[in-house]
């Protein structure tokens, strides 16, 4: 078996548009059967909440853990700021990917207030801003879930700019330091 590895660009726009998102009736799966730590290749959980997800004309799904509460997304991991506080689940019932740490990281240095913790639906709701996290595009805002406007709808949340800033900072720096030990 060969893989090989597709190389692209984020798209500018969906990073200044914003995504949508639907909450999905699929959940993250319990860890004694699929630990959903892993980045395994059974994906079908994931795949089953894109598509309701496209079905309900959003752009990705936002997932529920075994008890309910926010998990992540189908592809992505899920952040959101309520009063100057940053928060993301538990890391349990979701993989625990590298631009996660390196927000959280990022959160930590800069003396930004972040919690890992269980959350419901109805804290995203009344979110004052919210974005996903992945490798591919780093840091993309989410302007609305189930059909609600998150903050004032743009996704210029300016806690997530800030963050987005933040972590492109570290990208130059983590370059720039690679390059110099050549």
């Amino acid at each position: 078996m060969v893989i090989i590895a597709e190389h692209k660009r984020a798209d500018p726009r969906t990073t200044a548009a914003g995504i949508r998102l639907f909450t999905s009736t699929v959940r993250r799966g319990s860890p004694d059967y699929l630990d959903p730590r892993l980045n395994c290749h059974s994906k079908l959980h994931e795949v089953i909440a894109l598509i309701q997800a496209l079905e309900a004309g959003c752009d990705e799904a936002l997932m529920l853990d075994i008890h309910g509460f926010v998990s992540t997304c189908n592809s992505t991991n899920f952040f959101m700021v309520k009063n100057g506080a940053v928060w993301t689940s538990t890391g349990q019932y979701c993989m625990n990917g590298i631009t996660r740490a390196k927000v959280l990281a990022i959160c930590r240095d800069a003396g930004i207030p972040a919690a890992e913790k269980n959350f419901s639906l109805t804290d995203v709701y009344d979110a004052d801003e919210a974005f996903v996290t992945g490798t591919f595009g780093g840091l993309t805002p989410v302007v609305q879930v189930d059909g609600r406007r998150i903050g004032d709808g743009s996704g210029n949340g300016a806690m997530t700019g800030r963050l987005r800033d933040l972590y492109l900072e570290e990208i130059e720096a983590a370059v720039a330091a690679a390059q110099d030990s050549r």
